[in-house]
């Protein structure tokens, strides 16, 4: 059988192989053809673009927190500065496990609740990526150390140096210079993000507060190469922060240290201002606290015993305490009469020690009046029941006076309203009238209400700063200057805008005033025109004094008495006790000081209140008169 073979057909093969080669061309030039496409968009079409992204995954704007401005005292005193610190931060993108490391680090330094507390909410809060969040604020140096060594195992943990917040003289200007506190998310809503991108404290009492605009200053920035790591490799370029404006503040220190000591342990506060215009000069709450620790950090005990001590260090006394006035308000009360015609200098009554209203049963005690013995002051004039603090006297004249004329007149020194320039977070206290009692209380006005407000009792409330500058209108014989703690200069902070000036007191006669304020020098000095007695003040703080100081007592009932019932300090709970008031102004006829005193639960006025007086005026005035 013969064996056929078939013979391939090679040019059919080779047609096939060329159409196969030439349609693997064509995809191949489709490809480079979509590449090239691509290439230009992104080299030419989307070059802007992508090149931006590129830089942004290369270089880092980093904002660098401006340094806070100074505040200093009139004399030039340091209140806040600015301290070198070491800061221990963590970088949460360069950690594996956060619960490990926190660990790792808890037992390498000293970490508080609070530091874990307050790390915890700064990590929740919006940030910029590889951003270092402080959990430690102040470390040792042996914490230094510490780290230093254990570094090589604790990635993404940095050790900052940073500016913060001191305060040089702790609690004694705590109330009035302020403090700062960590910014919150809260904050943020209030703050501009772009200015607070790399602050980590923001003020949030005193002057710290009011002038943050001022002292915070600039961000700055600084372009810093990093990488994959989120690791700076090189600093590019710097735009230097602009630190904050320093501000000179009204404020003396040694005589904030002289009303400090002169007040004690005791609670209360004294505020000085002087007349001339209208500079606080002193300005203590007590108890206080140390500012520090809010920057510095404090465990939860600690702030558990600032927060929940009966005590309340960390309430400011001087322009949030809100207390009866007493009869610190009989001068306005005697000007109120004089200008109203209610009543004359030379009208007497007879004090025998109680009053009542026509018609009613009630009693009205004088604060002479004692159980079985109606005491009482006998004849007084006006004169007289000033020096004297004739309750009995101011009863009978408050309860004929009409009492919406009587608000409106006394309005005119600063009662129920914050009157200071740059304390917007002063308590504007309480003027009581018809329509506010009707409205808080759903009663009408009672002639017994008259009663009681004509000797600062009642629903009348007083701060002790608005006591201080009450006592500055009545030194500058109604004139009025708002009280300021910012020192004028050249250079104002951003914040300093003053509101108008108040209209002086009116329906006065100079006469009237120099009468007033004598008989205010009475209540310190011997003179009292032959009544034979002296002054409520005199026994305790007018002995010795060579300068005359006008001034009034004021001795406030914390706890209601009944009718029939005798009041016995020794028997109540402190807390329940008469707080003591005293405003003053010196000297008299050329007023340099001014202020108020209030101890809390103290007791009497011119005992307790009036020597604390005495000494911060003494320790005002005395070095000024050597010098003469």
């Amino acid at each position: 059988m013969a064996e056929s073979t078939q013979l391939k057909d090679l040019p059919r093969e080779q047609r096939a192989f060329t159409r196969r080669a030439l349609g693997m061309f064509v995809v191949v030039l489709l490809a480079l053809g979509i590449l090239l496409l691509r290439l230009v968009q992104l080299q030419v079409v989307e070059y802007q673009q992508y090149r931006t992204r590129s830089d942004e995954n290369r270089i880092q704007v980093q904002p660098i927190a401006p340094p806070r401005g100074l505040i200093f005292d009139r004399n030039g005193e340091l209140l806040a500065d600015n301290q070198p610190v070491f800061t221990l931060s963590v970088v949460t993108e360069r950690v594996a496990d956060l619960g490990v490391l926190l660990t790792q680090l808890g037992a390498l330094v000293e970490l508080t609740d609070r530091d874990l507390e307050g790390f915890a909410k700064r990590t929740a809060r919006a940030r910029r990526p590889f951003e270092a969040i402080p959990l430690k604020v102040v470390l040792s140096e042996t914490e230094i150390a510490t780290l230093a060594v254990n570094r090589y195992r604790l990635p993404g943990v940095e050790v900052q140096d940073k500016l913060v917040r001191h305060y040089p003289f702790g609690a004694l200007m705590a109330h009035v210079v302020g403090s700062v506190r960590r910014v919150t998310v809260e904050d943020l809503v209030n703050l501009d993000p772009v200015s607070y991108s790399a602050t980590e404290f923001v003020g949030k009492r005193g002057v710290e507060r009011f002038y943050e605009r001022s002292l915070h200053g600039e961000v700055g920035y600084r372009h810093a190469e990093i990488d994959a790591r989120g690791r700076v490799r090189s600093v590019l370029d710097t735009e230097p922060p602009l630190a904050g404006k320093n501000i000179v503040l009204t404020l003396d220190v040694g005589l904030q240290i002289a009303a400090q000591t002169a007040l004690g342990d005791r609670r209360g506060s004294v505020v000085a201002i002087d007349p001339r215009t209208g500079g606080v000069l002193a300005m203590v709450s007590s108890p206080s606290y140390d500012p520090n620790l809010f920057v510095t950090g404090m465990t939860t005990e600690q702030y558990a015993a600032l927060s929940g001590a009966r005590s309340t260090p960390l309430f400011n006394r001087a322009i949030n305490g809100q207390y009866a006035p007493g009869s610190t308000f009989k001068p306005i009360v005697a000007l109120a009469a004089l200008s109203l015609g209610v009543t004359s200098w030379e009208e007497t009554i007879v004090d025998r020690g109680t009053f009542r209203l026509p018609g009613q049963d009630r009693i009205y005690r004088d604060w002479s009046w004692r159980k079985n013995n109606s005491g009482g002051q006998g004849v007084v004039d006006l004169y007289r029941a000033i020096y004297r603090s004739s309750n009995v006297y101011f009863y009978d004249m408050g309860s004929r006076m009409d009492i919406d004329d009587f608000v409106q007149f006394a309005a005119q020194f600063g009662y129920g309203q914050n009157t200071a320039i740059d304390i917007a977070q002063a308590s504007d206290g309480l003027l009581p009238d018809p329509l506010w009692k009707y409205g808080a209380k759903g009663e009408p006005w009672y002639p017994g209400d008259n009663v009681n407000i004509s000797i600062g009792q009642g629903d009348l409330l007083v701060t002790p700063l608005q006591l201080a500058t009450v006592a500055t209108v009545l030194a500058n014989r109604g004139r009025w200057i708002r009280p300021r703690i910012y020192q004028e200069g050249e250079d104002p902070p951003i914040e300093f805008d003053p509101p108008p000036p108040l209209p002086d007191v009116a329906g006065i006669e100079a006469e009237d005033w120099e009468r007033l304020i004598d008989a205010m020098e009475a209540v310190v000095h011997r003179g009292n025109r032959g009544f034979g007695q002296n002054g409520t003040a005199w026994a305790y703080i007018g002995r010795n004094i060579n300068y005359r100081m006008a001034g009034k007592s004021g001795t406030v009932q914390v706890v209601e008495i009944r009718q029939g019932e005798e009041y016995d300090e020794e028997e109540l709970e402190e807390y329940q006790r008469k707080h003591a008031w005293f405003i003053a102004f010196a000297p008299a006829d050329d007023p340099q000081i001014a202020l108020s005193v209030l101890v809390e639960n103290g007791g009497g006025g011119s005992s307790v209140a009036g020597p604390v007086a005495r000494e911060v005026i003494d320790a005002y005035l005395l070095p000024q008169l050597a010098l003469k």
